[in-house]
């Protein structure tokens, strides 16, 4: 233990599961925990809105709380990352830095800086995977060197690579007893967490979702309580316009990883261990990570994922250039309530359930707009507290049925698919409050609404509420024949990331009906016309909205937009 070692956090901000702190300390007289805020390495890495960067600040303050419970402190500097590293290295006599290894496109360029900086410098490396369930190189060796394109095959791929390893031990007190972080007088004042002020950020006081590694053990111990919940759940069960979550919202956490995946999956294993009867991938929570795991495989080995241009596996479409229709998406302007409803929730608490991310992505898209699923991307990158590079541009493919999903037929209804599960409209009373005093018989259709209703009610549609921005029939039934001319000329890259036997998630699909028994796909949401065929409608008509039901949710057959795994 001769070593003065510098941890970096990156995303791994916990001390459960931290093998690379774990094992520098085993090997240091000294560890410094630090935390470089290079805010233009992650400026180009991503785009960052206030409630993320809210929360990575309090997931910060939480790691430097339980960091000084234990005997140590978080060192956190602003500026150019290498820099930063050189000049501690100078600062404290250091010998050995440690990180986790991560696959994203700037982690990796980051890793091999500081790999190149180690070598100039002669200290010596700690790294371990700690952010996936697997190394992720180790998968697509198995492969064949590459990338399983299809959840099926990366399924059968994990086959043979056995249970991912288990978490490492918590660290503790002790551990920081036997290897010191030197303090200075005056400590406490330097290198630590700025606030948002600091930063320029302006954010509501209210703060529904906190950040930090205490919080998410907090509410992974919650849901943990009730074995019989997570043994049993399905994600055709959740409710995606609950007033509260009907999942674990434990996705911020594990995106920045304030819980660890590995550990999360371990739990999982124990309780299914002790059902007779629990759900199966993938619809299961496990099957939900699995999901996770998906997308960062196929990520890592896949040029230019986050865009359509270059990317191998994404269909080349082309998409309308519509600045002003994209304003009024992500500005919850749509004159579609449900839509609305959902963009208001996302831009003022950074969280929407899955398949309300579903219905804007699919809306904004391949649904009603055709405008580009990389547009959407960075609505969702700006706002979501669990914004993830792989997940948020894997899914924005499938919902756009660029890449991933090929029941491209199927296009959600913007009025129907909220109403199946709060028909009264309580989730657009909250978040669309100008329609609150609406009749629930026309509050997801308001233009439908007779004049005196309206006046009623203290909401004129066109005056005081949009209009549908565009008719919902119209437009879909264009757009998909525009999607059956692309995948027509475009057929080698569209088999790509189809399976060639049963989609699993069609498996998952069949499953539940035949545990439900009759109705069970209309609980669902099954296919209630698309286009060309049935036309049950999903409105009383109108000129201006929705009056053509494409499609309403089948959620056991979709994986989530970026990481709301559960």
């Amino acid at each position: 233990m001769t070593h003065r070692t510098i941890h970096l956090f990156n995303k791994g901000l916990r001390l459960h599961d931290n093998p690379s702190l774990l094992a520098a300390m085993e090997s240091s007289a000294a560890v410094y925990p630090v935390y470089v805020l290079d805010r233009q390495l992650m400026a180009a890495s991503a785009h960052i809105g206030p409630l993320r960067w809210r929360f990575i600040l309090q997931s910060l303050e939480d790691l430097h709380s339980s960091l000084q419970e234990r005997g140590s402190r978080l060192h956190v500097l602003q500026g150019p990352y290498l820099d930063v590293v050189r000049h501690l290295v100078a600062r404290w006599g250091i010998t050995q830095i440690s990180f986790d290894s991560e696959v994203e496109p700037h982690c990796v360029q980051l890793e091999a800086g500081l790999r190149g900086l180690a070598g100039e410098l002669g200290l010596s490396i700690i790294s371990c995977v700690a952010h996936t369930l697997y190394d992720v190189k180790r998968i697509i060796k198995t492969n064949d060197g590459k990338p399983p394109l299809t959840y099926k095959k990366f399924l059968h791929v994990l086959s043979f690579l056995g249970e991912p390893d288990k978490p490492a031990r918590d660290i503790t007190t002790a551990d920081f007893q036997k290897c010191l972080t030197p303090r200075q007088d005056g400590d406490d004042e330097k290198d630590r967490v700025p606030t948002f002020e600091e930063l320029g950020l302006e954010v509501e006081p209210e703060v529904l979702w906190p950040g930090g590694e205490s919080h998410a053990l907090k509410r992974l111990e919650q849901h943990f309580q009730s074995q019989g919940w997570v043994a049993n759940f399905s994600k055709p069960r959740t409710i995606p316009n609950s007033l509260l979550p009907s999942t674990t919202g434990l996705s911020p956490y594990l995106s920045l990883g304030c819980l660890s995946v590995r550990t999360f999956y371990h739990r999982l294993s124990s309780i299914y261990a002790q059902s007779k009867n629990h759900s199966l991938p993938p619809v299961s929570l496990q099957g939900q990570v699995l999901w996770r795991e998906f997308f960062y495989t196929v990520a890592s080995a896949t040029p230019n994922f986050t865009k359509m241009e270059g990317n191998p596996i994404c269909l080349q479409i082309g998409w309308y250039d519509n600045q002003e229709a994209l304003q009024k998406w992500k500005r919850g302007q749509t004159g579609f309530p449900w839509i609305d409803a959902i963009m208001t929730q996302l831009r003022q608490e950074g969280w929407i359930h899955h398949l309300a991310r579903h219905a804007v992505a699919c809306f904004l898209t391949r649904g009603d707009l055709w405008i580009s699923w990389e547009e959407g991307m960075k609505v969702f990158e700006e706002y979501l507290l669990d914004a993830d590079y792989s997940i948020n541009a894997g899914n924005w493919m499938w919902l756009s049925a660029s890449a991933f999903f090929h029941h491209y037929t199927r296009i959600f209804c913007p009025v129907r698919f909220g109403r199946r599960t709060d028909p009264e409209g309580q989730y657009l009373r909250k978040y669309l409050p100008v329609l609150k005093n609406f009749p629930s018989k026309y509050i997801y259709e308001p233009w439908n609404a007779p004049e005196e209703v309206q006046l009623q009610a203290g909401c004129v549609i066109g005056k005081d509420y949009p209009l549908p921005m565009v008719s919902h029939q119209e437009v879909s039934e264009r757009n998909l024949e525009l999607m059956k001319q692309v995948r027509s000329e475009q057929g080698n890259t569209a088999e790509l990331t189809r399976d060639v036997a049963d989609d699993p998630m069609e498996i998952g699909a069949k499953r539940h009906a035949q545990e439900e028994g009759p109705g069970a796909d209309e609980s669902a949401g099954r296919s209630c016309s698309s286009a060309a065929s049935s036309r049950k409608r999903c409105s009383s008509g109108g000129e201006h909205g929705g009056r053509a039901c494409s499609w309403t949710p089948e959620a056991v057959r979709l994986p989530e937009i970026s990481s709301e795994v559960m």
